[in-house]
């Protein structure tokens, strides 16, 4: 009885995780836009 309970629980773990990437898949979401950071070198700042 404990052995068939767990097999039913992991089986419907596996289907809502199949659920999901499906979902994901069929619905990707949108990629975030972040601003380019470039980075300036040390010597820029130097004294003169």
């Amino acid at each position: 009885m404990m052995g068939r309970l767990a097999l039913i629980l992991i089986a419907a773990l596996l289907g809502l995780a199949a659920a999901g990437a499906v979902m994901v898949g069929l619905f990707p979401p949108e990629p975030r836009q972040a601003p380019v950071e470039r980075v300036l070198p040390a010597e820029r700042f130097g004294t003169r």
